[in-house]
């Protein structure tokens, strides 16, 4: 549980703990912020990690007069973490999937690794570049669509696109916003509206996929 309270109070005060960051490692936050995000990214098993919110504060920090962080060496940086990222996490699934899933597995059949890579086929753009945008989804997508063996090339391209959009989005929007005074006071609740919309797309999918299915 202490964990968990430490967890919690890390993600609602980004903006602070980011402020002692900085003072304390000046300019090696690059390296910190570029190991997070690509972590976030590419590794399956750490989904929890605050990309979208840290991405918004790392903004707003980068605005503070005398600030050692420069936001377009931010995004850069930010975007190549993702997209190498999002690179390890593909190659993980690619590697893990042909040996997980196979004719003898009783749970992890081969035909549903067949359905996910016809799904990748026909929903590769959308899913792999608005999985950005919402938490957990955005590093099980290149996991997934390594497993469905959808080839690399088409991936690098929504992988790039998608990592391109999502930090000079949410990276931007902090930058030209986070200063805002009534932002500033109430950056726990920004962080928190920042956090339930990003969910909302998986939410509203997961309802109207369930009315769909009570409709057959």
């Amino acid at each position: 549980m202490e964990i968990l309270h430490q967890a919690l109070d890390f993600v609602l005060h980004l903006d602070k703990h980011l402020t002692a960051i900085i003072a304390d490692y000046g300019t090696w936050t690059y390296a910190i912020l570029f190991l997070i995000i690509f972590v976030e990214t590419g590794v399956v098993v750490l989904p929890f990690l605050p990309g979208d919110s840290l991405l918004f504060a790392a903004g707003s920090l980068a605005a503070l007069d005398g600030s050692p962080l420069n936001v377009a060496v931010l995004m850069v940086l930010l975007i190549a973490a993702a997209v190498l990222g999002d690179t390890l996490n593909y190659h993980i699934g690619d590697y893990l999937g042909p040996r997980v899933f196979t004719d003898k597995s009783r749970f992890l059949k081969r035909e549903h690794l067949l359905k996910t890579q016809e799904f990748y086929v026909k929903h590769g753009a959308k899913t792999l570049i608005l999985a950005r945008f919402i938490p957990i989804i955005r590093t099980f997508a290149p996991f997934v669509a390594g497993m469905g063996t959808m080839s690399y090339a088409r991936f690098l391209a929504y992988n790039v696109i998608g990592g391109i959009l999502w930090v000079i989005l949410l990276v931007g929007v902090g930058f030209l916003f986070g200063q805002v005074p009534i932002v500033q006071k109430n950056f726990s609740l920004v962080v928190v509206a920042i956090i339930v919309l990003s969910i909302l797309p998986a939410v509203f999918e997961f309802f109207r996929s369930r009315g769909q299915k009570s409709a057959v």
